[in-house]
């Protein structure tokens, strides 16, 4: 590949990854705020099926860019993404931490029990869903690169969907049982909670695979790569 490529290819990661952290760090910070998504009161089991914390708007953008990131740069450039989100993560909760033991003025507009009351609970946020994403990316990396290899990089809406479907799964049951035994959420909306993210992000998941078609199908014929060629950086 010719340096100018090679500096696009580097500028297009660099660019993805930095949409990845920031979408999962905004969903940690904003996830104590609910909302139904849907026009209808349903309930299954006395829980509401469509309330859902709008944490999760931003969350399926980063499954979207690990699998475009997996098929155009391979799975160690993934992995590389998913650290460093960690990372990213971690660091902002110890932000958040230092600026809630900061006494507020008397006259600053957001006092102390604003500000706790809208951030307290993001750190335990941040380790529950830290702990429910190491599971659920590395899970959605390997089964992504399973069916790729299976199918020598053809059916991409397969590898797409089979990889988010299994992490989704695991990442909201993960985490929404760690928000009830933190004690955040009470074990009552479990159920609901659970059904609620699972079926939002499975149609997340099929309404993105077109725009990863698209963007695949952009990135490869820009840098002129075969199907199942990756960029190595």
């Amino acid at each position: 590949m010719v340096d100018s490529k090679r500096t696009a290819a580097q500028r297009l990661y660099l660019y993805l990854a930095a949409l990845f952290i920031t979408s999962l760090v905004v969903s940690n910070l904003i996830f104590q705020k609910f909302f139904y998504w849907y026009p209808l009161d349903w309930e299954i089991m006395g829980n509401s099926l469509f309330e859902l914390s709008v944490g999760i708007l931003p969350y399926p953008i980063t499954f979207l860019v690990t699998d475009l990131i997996s098929e155009i740069y391979g799975k160690k450039a993934a992995n590389r993404v998913v650290v460093a989100g960690i990372f990213a993560s971690f660091f902002s909760m110890g932000i958040l931490l230092i600026a809630g033991l900061v006494p507020a003025l008397p006259n600053s507009p957001i006092d102390d029990q604003t500000f706790n009351q809208v951030f307290a609970l993001s750190p335990i946020a941040v380790l529950a869903s830290m702990m429910a994403y190491l599971l659920a990316q590395f899970i959605d990396i390997r089964i992504y690169h399973f069916w790729k290899n299976l199918t020598k990089g053809r059916h991409l809406w397969l590898r797409n969907n089979f990889s988010t479907f299994a992490s989704q799964f695991v990442d909201t049951f993960t985490v929404v049982g760690l928000l009830c035994a933190f004690g955040v959420l009470p074990w009552d909306a479990f159920v609901g909670l659970v059904i609620s993210g699972v079926v939002f992000k499975i149609l997340v998941a099929l309404i993105d695979t077109p725009l990863l078609y698209l963007s695949v199908g952009w990135i490869r014929s820009y840098f002129k790569l075969e199907i199942n060629e990756e960029i190595k950086l």
